[in-house]
């Protein structure tokens, strides 16, 4: 068995990174091992044709993967990661999906010369529709790092930042931003029912809405300040909504607070 990965946690992040790579033939089922205590959540690796265990000493003796990749919660990184330090001699690179766990958090655990790569996906990965950002250490060499972007963006968008201590901000904006959308869909369903409309009328008007209005902003070349003037008619309707939601820059102001505590939050989450 030759085992280019191991994939420590299979649950809801690290199954959508697992399906992404598989279905895209990225790499071979047999090529990642994952570790997973959870026997539902195993099961659902096996059943990809991947070979898996509920602890890291199920991983076979003579494995030297390419790749360990740490996708499990950031309150059990530390006790994680420690099982996987026989691949820290510098053969491995370890890549990290944990909001908030900083480099040197791996490098204190497995070692001062393990390569580390840090990345902070979203949920839209579990559709190829994912957001990813990363940051390396200087171990990490051009070949992996290539390997790795070329993994990930079986799951979607993939850039890099040079200075780690912007990954809290990334996390804030990208890494939590879905949940502001989805929280946004179920504010503007409960304003089209409070305006008469049908619960899965007012319900499908606004998913479609966002996505409608995302997918064209992701494909024209205009701004989205732009494309906000050309739907804006004076003295319209539309300008009469955005009065309310741009009025003393009220959600920007609203959405700017809560990123910051998304930010701080992160910053929290790595000490």
């Amino acid at each position: 068995m030759t085992i280019r990965l191991v994939l420590a946690g299979c649950g809801n992040m690290g199954y959508a990174m697992l399906s992404g790579w598989l279905k895209s033939a990225k790499l071979e089922p047999s090529a990642v091992f994952v570790v997973e205590p959870n026997a539902e959540l195993r099961s659902r690796a096996e059943h990809l044709g991947c070979p898996a265990a509920a602890d890291a000493q199920g991983i076979p003796a003579d494995a030297v993967p390419d790749l360990v990749v740490i996708a499990v919660k950031p309150q059990v990184i530390r006790e994680v990661t420690a099982h996987y330090k026989r691949f820290g001699d510098g053969r491995t690179t370890f890549v990290s999906v944990a909001a908030g766990t900083p480099v040197a958090t791996f490098e204190q655990i497995l070692g001062e010369h393990v390569p580390v790569i840090r990345c902070m996906p979203n949920t839209p990965a579990a559709i190829g529709k994912g957001m990813m950002v990363v940051f390396s250490n200087a171990l990490v060499s051009d070949d992996v790092r290539r390997f790795v972007l070329e993994l990930l963006s079986a799951s979607g968008v993939v850039t890099t930042i040079d200075d780690e201590g912007l990954m809290d901000a990334v996390t804030a904006v990208s890494g939590s931003g879905p949940a502001y959308i989805f929280h946004f869909i179920e504010a503007l369903t409960i304003a089209a029912e409070k305006a008469g409309l049908p619960a899965e009328t007012a319900r499908l008007l606004a998913m479609q809405t966002v996505f409608g209005a995302a997918s064209l902003a992701a494909e024209s070349d205009d701004e989205p300040g732009e494309l906000r003037r050309q739907v804006t008619s004076p003295n319209g309707t539309t300008a009469a909504a955005l009065a309310v939601l741009m009025g003393d820059d009220r959600l920007t102001k609203l959405v700017t607070e809560a990123v910051e505590a998304a930010r701080l939050r992160s910053i929290e989450l790595g000490k």
